[in-house]
């Protein structure tokens, strides 16, 4: 591991430099970057879920960043001072989020920064796939040459291409596809028939008839429990024989035994960037029975991994714990509460003073009652704020008095929270 290198200024806020602890590769732009925040920094790209939580533990980081090294509960909780969780990417599937909620920890990603590059390898799947581009290679490598073999390929253009995910990278490979005369069509368990039109793409309400009109579909589902084995036998029947299947979100999305079994039995054509079964390291030894087959070829899991997608990434990095440091804003921040028990809102207009919220804040716990929420805003001038709190119960009128007798509290008034549903 490095040493810790020289800071530059420190962010205003801070009482010394942030530690800032970066268990991947990120671009050296944003490792000066981070440096120039004021931030002490540490990068060791060798570390793994084994060794993390003792180099946490160790150097006592404000903030870890991370790109696909696990971060698991005994990470999250080797160091009383961490703060901050970032992932540079935009799965936070391998972060353990419930723990890292449950100890008052941000955890952020940078959502899109990496999308382009990962479209630019769908492609690069989907057209090695109709052309059968690595097989011409290596016919050629061994001497061969074999051009009435390899002329069969269909050609893309006036296909169908359905998309699985029209995330950020779902609408790249879409318009990628529309520059190649395809019909595009998308299916997302949120997506609507007008979103689905505003991206210029078909709307398709069922996953199976996404698959039985694809002559060629890309998956970019995000992670999550509910999208293992999103793509599995019954989608696989539902191709068309000799369809090409691309995916570059993650391995568990497909039942890859299934898909074995299709690209066996019915000439599917697959092209993968991730694996159900992915070594731990950058390097090793890789045995999945799937890779050997005639009609599957595939990458090692580097579809955000060209220069330009790293640097997005960094700079993306870099703004979030600037937020951080320097205003304590969190953007991306992936596990704030969407709702909380609060039931009402209690909005006290006070002279900024010390003590004032110190004063609402004893009284309500006197009260028992539960702050779940809080905001407090500034006028300009600074000479008075309005604080707003939300609370798992209304206080009593006798405790709203007691608030409101502060001399330095302007009013103090109810209103009952309401949901959307």
């Amino acid at each position: 591991m490095t040493a810790f290198a020289t800071p530059g200024p420190s962010a205003s806020n801070l009482a010394g430099p942030a530690k800032v602890l970066v268990c991947d590769t990120l671009a050296k732009s944003g490792l000066d970057a981070l440096r120039g925040l004021g931030c002490m920094v540490m990068n060791d790209p060798e570390l793994t879920e084994a060794t993390l939580a003792r180099a946490v533990k160790d150097t006592s980081p404000d903030v870890l960043i991370t790109g696909t090294t696990c971060i698991s509960a005994e990470v999250i909780e080797a160091s009383p001072r961490l703060a901050m969780i970032v992932v540079a990417g935009t799965s936070t599937d391998h972060v353990d989020i419930a723990a890292a909620s449950r100890r008052g920890i941000f955890v952020a990603n940078c959502p899109g920064r990496n999308a382009t590059a990962v479209a630019e390898l769908a492609w690069a799947l989907i057209l090695a796939c109709d052309r059968r581009i690595p097989e011409q290679a290596a016919a050629l490598r061994a001497g061969q040459w074999k051009q009435r073999e390899f002329a069969q390929a269909v050609g893309l253009h006036g296909r169908t291409l359905g998309i699985v995910g029209l995330g950020q990278v779902g609408q790249e490979v879409a318009q990628i596809g529309r520059a190649f005369g395809m019909d595009v069509i998308a299916w997302s368990r949120n997506l609507t028939e007008e979103k689905a039109l505003e991206h210029g793409c078909g709307f398709c309400a069922s996953l199976i008839n996404l698959a039985k009109l694809s002559d060629v579909v890309s998956i970019s589902a995000g992670g999550g429990d509910d999208s293992d084995n999103l793509i599995n036998e019954k989608f696989l029947a539902a191709l068309k024989p000799g369809a090409i299947l691309v995916n570059t979100s993650r391995g568990g999305v497909i039942d890859q035994a299934a898909l074995t079994n299709a690209v066996r039995t019915r000439g599917l054509r697959a092209g993968l960037d991730v694996w159900a079964n992915e070594p731990d390291g950058t390097e090793g030894p890789f045995a999945d029975p799937l890779a050997q087959e005639p009609g599957a070829i595939g990458t090692h899991h580097i579809g955000a991994l060209t220069e330009q997608a790293q640097r997005a990434v960094a700079d993306e990095v870099v703004r979030v714990v600037r937020a951080w440091a320097e205003r304590g804003h969190v953007p991306h921040c992936v596990n704030r509460a969407v709702a909380t028990p609060a039931t009402t809102l209690l909005a006290v207009r006070h002279v900024n003073r010390p003590g004032v919220l110190a004063h609402v804040f004893e009284t309500l716990g006197q009260a028992g009652i539960n702050v779940e929420e809080m905001e407090n805003i500034v006028y300009a001038g600074g000479e008075a704020g309005l604080a707003r709190i939300q609370m798992d119960r209304a206080p009593s009128e006798a405790q709203l008095t007691a608030i409101r007798e502060n001399t330095n509290i302007l009013s103090a008034t109810l209103s009952t929270i309401t949901r959307r549903v």
